[in-house]
């Protein structure tokens, strides 16, 4: 692990790189079957509802398992990512672009979902992506995301399926407190493992999953 605060380097660059990288060992590490905690949306979402997946990889297994009930929007930094998105989820619309690069109308969504993907951002543009996702979502619309439990600051490590890969994040204290101050209610907080299939070596791992909804 090194501090990520050299300015030379395009921390953002470096992302997109190697998820290009690394995308099909990427997409066979994941696991196949769908989060249990999506059943939370497609209990509660009218079908067609509008579902925006943020750092959706190669849309396995969550934006697959979305699109079988709603309409999905992908959005990924690896163009490699959307590639196989596209191929493994033909019935959805996947953008190549940094989340932060985009705006999308007020109150075009019903849900957005973003799993182990926002902790790749430099975490003082997290903020701004809340109240983003906040302003995208309609009235009653719902967040799932995980999270970090602790804070770090920005670093690097090198052994991410043989190359390097950069994290940033707050705390969950520190989530929590931005989205009651955009106006989303804490609907559920649970913790969820690495997301990795049963063969893929990985160690163990603890994410924070938040579901919340956005104040009518």
């Amino acid at each position: 692990m090194q501090p990520a605060n050299d300015p030379t380097i395009n921390y953002k660059a470096l992302v997109q790189q190697n998820y290009d990288r690394c995308a099909a060992a990427y997409e066979a590490a994941r696991r196949d079957t769908a989060h249990p905690e999506l059943t939370v949306l497609i209990d509660r979402l009218p079908s067609p509802a509008q579902v925006l997946d943020i750092g959706c990889g190669a849309g396995v297994p969550v934006a697959q398992t979305l699109a079988q009930h709603f309409v999905v929007t992908g959005v990924d930094i690896s163009a490699e990512q959307i590639r196989r998105a596209q191929n493994n989820v033909p019935n959805a619309q996947f953008i190549h672009s940094d989340i932060m690069a985009l705006d999308f109308p007020a109150a075009t969504f019903d849900a957005v979902v973003s799993f182990y993907a926002i902790f790749h951002l430099p975490r003082e543009e997290h903020p701004e992506l809340l109240r983003r996702i906040y302003t995208w979502l309609k009235p009653g619309g719902y967040l799932l995301a995980t999270v970090t439990q602790f804070a770090e600051a920005a670093y690097t490590e090198d052994d991410f399926f043989g190359g390097t890969m950069y994290w940033s994040n707050y705390g969950l204290a520190d989530y929590r407190h931005i989205l009651q101050n955009l106006g989303f209610t804490i609907l559920d907080i649970h913790a969820l493992g690495h997301g990795y299939n049963v063969d893929a070596n990985a160690a163990p791992e603890r994410h924070p999953l938040l579901f919340a909804q956005r104040n009518s």
